[in-house]
Order: C-alpha cells, then sequence, then structure tokens
C-alpha cells in the first residue's frame, strides 16, 4: 500500500482540501463526476481516476467530500464505487457534512465490508483550508480517529475526537447553529449600523476583545457592508444542516426557536434563488420580502 491519499468529490471545499494536500506534499488521487473539478487539481500535481474505485485501490486513505448521504452511499457502495477497489481495512475519512444516523449506517455497513470509517466534517472553509487551519471534529474508533488525523494534518490545526461513529457529524450541527445564528445576527447588526448612519465597516475594530467580538464578526461585517459576495460556502448548505439540527432537536425533544427562524431566513435566499450565494448575501434579505429585491 503506498503512502497516497484518494479524494472523492472535489467541489469548493473538496479541492480546497486536494490543493492544500498536494502543496505539502501527499501523493492523491481524485476522482470527480466533474471532469474540470478534477483538471484544477490535476494541473496541480495529483493524479486523475476514472472511477470511485480506481481512487480507492491501494491508497492509505479515501476522503470524501461530498453533499449528502445519498451521494456518500452511491460514492462508497455504488457500482465502481470506494468499497468495489479499497483493500480490506482501508480507512474511509467523510469530511461531508451529513446527519449522524445516516454516517452511524454508512460506518456500520464499512465494517461489514472490512473497512473502516471516520467522520471528519469540518469549519473553516477554503479558506481555511487553503492554510492549513480546519477545525475538524471526529467520530469513530479511537485508533481510526488517530489515524485520521495524521492524514489530515496538513490541513487542519485543531483536531477532536468527540466519540464514535456519528459524534463528530453532531458537533457539526452544533458548530453551524452558532454559525447560523452569528452570520444572521452580525447582518442584521450591520443593516442596523447602515440604517443609524454608522460605517458598518469600522464596527470589528471599535468592537475586538469584547464581549460581542467573535471571528464570523472580523471576517464577514466588512463583507456585508462592502456586500463582497465571493464564495467561500453556500446558503443551501446551511439551509441543509440547520435542518438536521432542527431534526435532531426534534428527536430529542428540544426548542430551538431561533435555529428555526435562522433556517426559514436561509430558506428564503434559497428559494428566492440565492442559494448558492456565500453567506454574505444574507444582507440581500434585508432588501425587504418581495423576491423582485432580491438580485
Amino acid at each position: 500500500m503506498t503512502k497516497a491519499v484518494a479524494l472523492i468529490g472535489a467541489g469548493a471545499m473538496g479541492g480546497a482540501i486536494g490543493a492544500r494536500l498536494v502543496a505539502t506534499g501527499t501523493p492523491l488521487r481524485v476522482f470527480d463526476l466533474d471532469p474540470a473539478k478534477v483538471a484544477a487539481l490535476t494541473e496541480q500535481g495529483a493524479d486523475a481516476a476514472a472511477s470511485a474505485a480506481e481512487a480507492a485501490r491501494g491508497v492509505r486513505a479515501v476522503i470524501l467530500s461530498l453533499n449528502a448521504p445519498r451521494i456518500v452511499r452511491a460514492a462508497v457502495f455504488g457500482p465502481q464505487g470506494v468499497a468495489e477497489g479499497a483493500a480490506e481495512g482501508t480507512l474511509i475519512i467523510d469530511m461531508s457534512s451529513i446527519d449522524p444516523a445516516a454516517t452511524r449506517d454508512l460506518a456500520d455497513e464499512a465494517a461489514a465490508r472490512g473497512l473502516r470509517w471516520v467522520d471528519s466534517p469540518l469549519s473553516g472553509g477554503a479558506p481555511k483550508a487553503a492554510l492549513g487551519q480546519l477545525t475538524l471534529m471526529q467520530g469513530g474508533r479511537p485508533e481510526d480517529v488517530a489515524e485520521a488525523q495524521q492524514v489530515l494534518a496538513q490541513v487542519a490545526a485543531n483536531q477532536t475526537r468527540m466519540g464514535g461513529p456519528g459524534a463528530g457529524q453532531a458537533t457539526k450541527l452544533i458548530n453551524q447553529v452558532l454559525c447560523g445564528l452569528n452570520f444572521l445576527a452580525v447582518a442584521e447588526a450591520t443593516a442596523l449600523a447602515e440604517a443609524s448612519g454608522v460605517d458598518a465597516a469600522r464596527i470589528p475594530d471599535a468592537l475586538k476583545g469584547g464581549r460581542a467580538d467573535s471571528a464570523i464578526l472580523q471576517e464577514y461585517m466588512p463583507r456585508f457592508a462592502a456586500r463582497d459576495y465571493r464564495r467561500t460556502g453556500r446558503i443551501d448548505n446551511m439551509v441543509k444542516d440547520l435542518d438536521g439540527a432542527l431534526t435532531a432537536a426534534r428527536a430529542g425533544q428540544v426548542a430551538m426557536p431561533l435555529t428555526a427562524i435562522c433556517a426559514e431566513v436561509h430558506r428564503m435566499l434559497t428559494a428566492a434563488g440565492l442559494g448558492g450565494e456565500d453567506q454574505a448575501a444574507l444582507m440581500e434579505f434585508f432588501k425587504g420580502p418581495n423576491r423582485e429585491n432580491f438580485a
């Protein structure tokens, strides 16, 4: 078995993870249904694979960066999937953000086929991946998580095992609740600043070190103020994650009224055609409730 790593899914997040791995010397084999995404990484030194099965043959670990449980399942257990090419004992590291219950099912199926599974969703987005500063929350057997942490050492500054399979995904939902509410609060505060004649771009410096300070305030209020919508994440992905948190909350009889409101604001923007935009496009919500105002 080589030291190579396979990457399945080379979108905005997977592409950033792959680029960082290649740049820091990890031999990488990549597969994505979009040839252009694969080409973007092969130009940087990765090897292309014709299928997920081919990518998984003989590698140290397989990293998944995909969007939904059904896509993860198809990529791993479907025709020409990872399970067809991976040797027994191969470590699968799922960096997708999917629900904990689906993750536990996938981990069980992987174990039944002689494969190992670690869920390792992330926080920090593509910019932090490029710097090797992602925060990873992980679930799986201790020895498997320890190995995954070695594989991902070049892309992450903070890796924490939270428990067994699915624990990383549960922690990611908590992360997304905190981020989603913070994004919306900062956008709302930006709108208030503008209506009050205050330069919103100056507020992060004014509040630095105080109780209202946060990484999202420092990064996003200037972007909100400038209407800088360059994409580092997607509004519709936040809808998916907040809905996952609300599903878990209902199962646990936990009231989450603020999260429900936040999810609906994101859902409104998605319905208005802004689902593929960055969180910075939350400012469009404050143009008013009429669909024609969203653009």
